[in-house]
């Protein structure tokens, strides 16, 4: 019988990696692969490695500032690192060591006070390694594997604190069935099936650790359905890379659990764009009261847009502890209602791979958004007599609009109908240009600039309104900016007759949004001021309901 060969995918431990570190230990950093896909998502955090295979160090030396070969229990800090480290990983080296928790004993000293240990070890009690023994086959490194006890009482003995662990589990269904056929057996062992099944499950395991306890924060929050991208950009990942931190509980769920109230743990409640009307309002934050949460209210539009407000949807904001939003612009807004309000601006998870600017002299302008045919019509003249004088050097991706697409006069265009999140980035990655306009409205100019970072992020030179724009995009560096039909006419020419230009845009763009609008740069943000509203509760607790007594007697 073959050897059982133990490998998780990349995902599951870079998950695990806080996005916020800024300087990383990676001890067993292979190839460079998890490095490389970690600066995608933080692309200012220093990365460090120690790697005994010369070739596998080599790859790696593409990705972190400093790789080294030397043997980490000689030497367990073979770089002048001047800062504390942040994050140290272990991805399956410890059973390699003569003495691991020795070294993870010395690694402690150089954690900063926050600082976190992530460990991917073998499970010793994996069921496919007993299977294994129980057909004869020898298995040479069953000593040097970990188990969750194990685990446990080292972290234990050591004074740290076991965050979390997490198992990756790659064949449930042949395990159960596995541990149930062993059922007999383990009963007349005086062994509790359920907890064996717990134990043998797993190939891995996943532990965070950390030298103090810290009070749990459990961040909960609902998502509409993801259209366009706002409910992933504005719920979805802000949820996950706040819980890539190990004293943060992240998930979205309609599903509410009133009997976990009495845990110690802070309890955050974000609803995404909630229409809260009269009872209905009492009622739901009244549940989320009733099983400990604090409520939180996500919102990125103009709220006087949307017909709620004008049957008492205010108390969408009033109804609530705080509100959290994209811009400026609409915290002024929505501190009319509540002056609990928090300015998150909106920012990318991940870097995508570059994928256009394959086609010399040839661009394509992506146009890909909701509700925006009074912003166009009266530019679509101009793209119309630009696309008949370029000809084929100027090619077409619409998204979701029907109208823009049928009203463009040239066969070098193709229509995606509203599409997921991945797709939408997909197509945006493979275009050159990205139209964004925007007619100057009250209700445009508290919108977000999200589609120039989504651009900027996939190396997409902008062409956009400065309704709203303006704020963001450097015009003539990280974009091309218009306020007329006239202007926008120019500024379409210059890029098609030099595609250079917007080359060199999207590159401005990109190291923009890598310097200033990558999520990992929101989570101590975010976690603070879920946590200064815990620590706040009862005063914004007495807040909200004076705001509903002042409501409901108007």
């Amino acid at each position: 019988m073959a050897p059982v060969l133990l490998r998780i995918p990349l995902s599951d431990l870079l998950g695990r990696i806080p996005l916020s570190a800024r300087t990383i230990l990676d001890v067993g950093c292979g190839n460079g692969e998890r490095a490389a896909a970690y600066r995608r998502m933080n692309p200012q955090a220093r990365l460090f490695g120690i790697e005994p295979d010369l070739a596998a160090a080599a790859l790696a030396e593409r990705h972190l500032e400093q790789v080294s070969s030397a043997d980490v229990e000689a030497d367990p800090l073979p770089f002048a690192l001047t800062q504390g480290i942040d994050c140290i990983i272990y991805d399956d080296i410890l059973h390699h060591l003569r003495d691991p928790w020795a070294l993870i004993r010395h690694h402690v000293g150089a954690l900063n006070p926050e600082g976190v240990l992530l460990m991917c070890v073998a499970n010793r009690e994996y069921w496919r390694l007993t299977e294994q023994r129980l057909r004869g086959t020898p298995d040479r490194d069953g000593d040097r594997r970990f188990s969750i006890t194990e685990i446990e009482a080292q972290v234990h003995e050591l004074g740290l604190t076991l965050c979390d662990m997490t198992t990756n589990e790659p064949d449930g269904e042949l395990a159960k069935r596995f541990c149930e056929s062993l059922e007999p057996a383990l009963l007349a062992l005086g062994i509790d099936p359920k907890d064996y099944a717990r134990r043998a499950s797993a190939s891995h395991l996943i532990c965070r650790v950390r030298r103090e306890p810290v009070q749990p924060l459990i961040l909960s929050g609902n998502m509409l359905d993801p259209v366009g991208g706002v409910s992933h950009v504005r719920v979805l990942h802000p949820l996950q890379a706040v819980g890539s931190d190990p004293r943060v509980i992240a998930t979205v769920t309609n599903r509410i659990d009133a009997s976990e109230s009495a845990t110690t743990a802070a309890r955050i409640f974000v609803m995404h764009r909630p229409s809260l009307l009269g009872d209905r309002a009492v009622a739901v934050v009244g549940t989320l009261l009733e099983a400990g949460y604090l409520t939180v209210t996500e919102f990125d539009d103009h709220p006087e847009h949307f017909k709620m407000m004008q049957i008492g949807g205010d108390l969408s904001f009033r109804a609530v502890h705080a509100v959290q939003t994209s811009t400026v612009a609409m915290a002024e807004i929505l501190r009319k209602y509540n002056p609990e309000v928090a300015v998150f601006p909106n920012a990318i998870v991940a870097l995508p791979d570059i994928r256009n600017f394959t086609t010399p002299n040839c661009l394509t302008l992506f146009f890909g958004a909701l509700n925006r045919e009074k912003d166009w019509q009266a530019l679509l003249p101009v793209i119309n007599a630009v696309a008949a004088t370029a000809g084929d050097r100027l090619k077409f991706q619409v998204v979701h609009d029907q109208l823009f697409f049928e009203a463009l006069e040239t066969p070098h265009k193709t229509f995606t109908p509203t599409c997921d999140y991945d797709t939408y980035l997909r197509i945006l990655g493979e275009s050159e240009l990205c139209f964004m306009p925007l007619g100057d409205t009250p209700f445009n100019r508290a919108k977000s600039d999200l589609k120039f970072i989504e651009a900027g992020a996939c190396r997409v030179a902008a062409l956009a309104s400065t309704v709203v724009y303006g704020d963001s995009v450097e015009d003539g560096r990280t974009g091309l900016l218009f306020r007329d039909p006239t202007e926008f006419h120019s500024r379409l020419l210059r890029l098609v007759a030099m595609p250079e230009l917007a080359r060199d845009l999207g590159d401005a763009a990109r190291r923009y949004v890598m310097d200033h609008r990558m999520l990992a740069y929101q989570v101590a943000p975010r976690v603070a001021w879920y946590r200064s509203l815990w620590a706040r509760r009862e005063g914004l607790e007495a807040a909200r309901r004076s705001r509903i007594e002042r409501r409901m007697a108007a």
